[in-house]
């Protein structure tokens, strides 16, 4: 009875241990050794039932420690099993957590990469921003170093139309190589010499306007003479190099354009002098009746001082009190009014 329940209940677990073997790794090892574990039970309770009945039992107790020895080297087997499935089970652990591990790493690295990406790209449009407001930025100090160049000629500005009749021409400012007026004739005015010359010229609008004004002084008992108006290049070339070699450069700098850069060549300025100044241009000539006259009433008809007193600094030369520009009625009355220079009313400072 106790055998058959024995046997019953190890079948039972073996039949039940086969299906979950079947599953492991290790379950073949595992029904291998329970078919010979079954195998030797049963061959031993046939073998302890005809000895218990023939009474043999020293034989009994051998073939017991025989059965003892094999359930513990099944036992054995059945540890080392689950301990190689442990193992197993542990290094399939340790695999999957190293594959999360670089899974992770893959996709921190990918995310620090996008990041490094991100900032670079910031950067770069950060530069990107930067370079072109840069390129602006650099081009108007270049302007703006050529506007306020010292006067020696190493940086200058063409003037763009050096036919408009408010045109700046300075030392900064120079007309285009070749530059000659167009519409020049000579002015129905005193002047103390007979014969042509070219410095008798002057554009016709400013022509007809310095007429006006002889006119309206000679209403008023001045008497005004007209002394020098249109230069080429050339001849203002000749007066500098004259004046460079009788008084120096630096006194010729105060009171001689160079070449290109003086008024002259516009045919828009006439120097004004007067007998009472025994027809010298000097500065004394603003003390004589006709210079005060020029002062107070040359914007009317369209002139200006054009080198007042007390700005030489601004306009690079010392004051003449008997050179005129024709700049037009308007603005000559507004630049009077402002006691400006050409510079200060188009804001082309030096």
């Amino acid at each position: 009875m106790v055998c058959g329940l024995i046997l019953t209940e190890v079948n039972t677990e073996t039949n039940a241990s086969i299906a979950l073997l079947l599953r492991d790794k290790q379950g073949v090892l595992k029904v291998f050794f329970y078919i010979i574990l079954v195998s030797l039970i049963f061959f031993h309770v046939i073998v302890v039932r005809k000895l218990f009945y023939e009474r043999i039992f020293y034989m009994k107790h051998l073939y017991n420690i025989v059965l003892l020895f094999l359930l513990l080297i099944a036992a054995g087997c059945s540890g080392v099993t689950n301990e190689n499935n442990s193992v197993s089970t542990s290094s399939d652990s340790s695999s999957q957590q190293e594959n999360a591990d670089h899974e992770k790493g893959s996709d921190d690295k990918k995310e620090n990469g996008n990041s490094s990406e991100q900032v670079e790209q910031k950067e770069t449009d950060s530069s990107q921003k930067d370079s072109p407001n840069d390129g602006q930025t650099d081009d108007k100090t270049k302007d703006k170093k050529s506007e306020s160049a010292s006067g020696d000629g190493s940086q200058l500005v063409t003037v763009e139309d050096p036919h408009a009749i408010t045109v700046v021409v300075n030392k900064n400012r120079k007309l285009p190589k070749g530059f000659e007026p167009k519409d020049l004739t000579v002015p129905e005015v005193p002047f103390p010499f007979d014969e042509f010359h070219q410095k008798k010229q002057l554009r016709l609008e400013a022509a007809e306007a310095l007429e006006e004004l002889f006119r309206g002084a000679k209403q008023d008992g001045v008497e005004l003479v007209a002394a020098s108006g249109y230069r080429s290049y050339d001849r203002q070339k000749q007066i500098y190099q004259n004046n460079v070699r009788q008084n120096g450069e630096e006194h010729a700098n105060q009171f001689s354009a160079k070449p290109g850069t003086s008024e002259h060549q516009t045919g828009l300025a006439m120097d004004v002098t007067s007998a009472a100044a025994a027809f010298k241009l000097q500065q004394s000539f603003i003390e004589t009746e006709e210079g005060k006259w020029l002062e107070d009433h040359a914007h009317e008809y369209g002139f200006i001082i054009r080198y007042p007193e007390g700005k030489s600094d601004i306009t690079g030369y010392a004051y003449e009190p008997w050179h005129l520009r024709y700049v037009g009625k308007e603005t000559a009355t507004e630049i009077h009014q402002e006691q400006e220079t050409l510079e200060e009313f188009f804001g082309l400072y030096p």
